[in-house]
């Protein structure tokens, strides 16, 4: 015969459920796993078709072949997009939580418009065409126009609503400048009009060594400032009242997405939508809280601007599609998307 325990003894011998935080580091880790498949495919894939014996030949040898050049192209090409998605995906979740908006992007304080606008005047005043050269003024330009931003939105007394009308402001009359620049002048047109739309093609080592110490100094500051960062997205009174100092945790905020999206849009060009589209799917899957965003935000953002990468290779041969054209195309729809749901849940 037999006999049922007490409720006491089958709840202690029952198995106890995993916990969120345990889900949320699975999780991280499977991001991780993704990313790395993701990179060995924007390796392995590519505009001209090679067969994979070639490849692997190409990753542990350097003979000189056409081939082993091909992937060592490809090698650069996907380190450089593993740090720019990162770095845009990083900047985003950093200004959605800044301005408390989960629908903002680097776009909206003008980081962009910043980089492009010192771009044209790079080559159109002072004659610089190589890569190595305006990599310097478009970080310079998104760094200017972040401090202006930051002076225009208060400085000390900036909020949140006053820093996305300053971005906003300054994007308008900088994008009406490069348009009349790039109009006016032929010769600028036809060297801005590949950065201008967001590409990974144009990856060197030299471009990646350039960018590379500024990303991760903008990349440790950003996860540093996780903790305060979620102080502050419960608003001004609860965020003092938590000790949060709000003038500090805004200007570095500020600063590290400046740094991030100005370098990556210094290396790639203005590339939409990567800053947006991760860190809103991932809060939906780990909550509001910054200390689990901003990591799967970091691992994440590559696999997307990667994968468009390899998509925009994979459609047009033996052409291909700059990413920031294909990020554009995925991007307006997921846009809309977010947009009436959010409009739904707020009725």
């Amino acid at each position: 015969m037999l006999v049922d325990s007490p409720p006491e003894q089958r709840a202690e011998t029952a198995p106890a459920p995993p916990t969120r935080r345990a889900i949320r580091a699975f999780g991280l880790l499977v991001s991780v796993g993704v990313l790395l498949l993701v990179a060995l495919a924007s390796i392995a894939i590519g505009a001209k078709a090679l067969p994979l014996d070639q490849v692997w030949h190409g990753l542990f040898h350097d003979s000189g072949t056409y081939a082993d050049v091909v992937v060592g192209d490809r090698i650069s090409r996907t380190v450089l997009g593993l740090l720019a998605g990162a770095a845009l995906g990083l900047s985003g979740a950093v200004l959605q939580a800044l301005t408390r908006n989960p629908l903002a992007d680097p776009g909206l304080l003008g980081i962009n418009a910043g980089a492009s606008a010192a771009v044209v005047t790079a080559i159109t005043y002072f004659g610089v065409t190589s890569l190595s050269g305006y990599v310097w003024f478009a970080f310079l330009g998104a760094a200017a126009v972040g401090a202006l931003v930051w002076f225009l939105g208060g400085s000390r007394g900036a909020t949140p609503v006053r820093l996305a009308l300053a971005g906003t402001a300054i994007s308008a009359a900088l994008y009406g400048y490069l348009q009349a620049v790039m109009i006016m002048d032929d010769a600028a047109l036809g060297k801005m009009r590949f950065w201008t739309v967001g590409s990974l093609a144009s990856a060197t080592d030299s471009t990646i060594e350039q960018v590379a110490p500024f990303l991760a100094v903008g990349t440790l500051v950003a996860l540093a400032l996780a903790r305060p960062l979620n102080a502050v997205a419960m608003g001004d009174d609860t965020a003092r009242a938590l000790g949060a100092n709000l003038n500090r945790t805004r200007a570095l905020s500020m600063a590290a997405a400046t740094v991030l999206c100005g370098a990556a849009t210094a290396a790639c060009g203005p590339i939409v939508f990567v800053g947006l589209m991760v860190p809103h799917a991932v809060r939906s899957f780990t909550g509001p809280d910054l200390r689990w965003i901003l990591p799967y935000a970091t691992v994440l953002s590559p696999v997307l601007l990667l994968g468009a990468d390899v998509l925009g290779r994979m459609v047009a041969r033996p052409a291909e599609l700059q990413v920031g054209i294909v990020t554009a195309v995925l991007g307006g729809p997921v846009f809309i998307f977010l947009v009436r749901r959010r409009r739904t849940a707020q009725l």
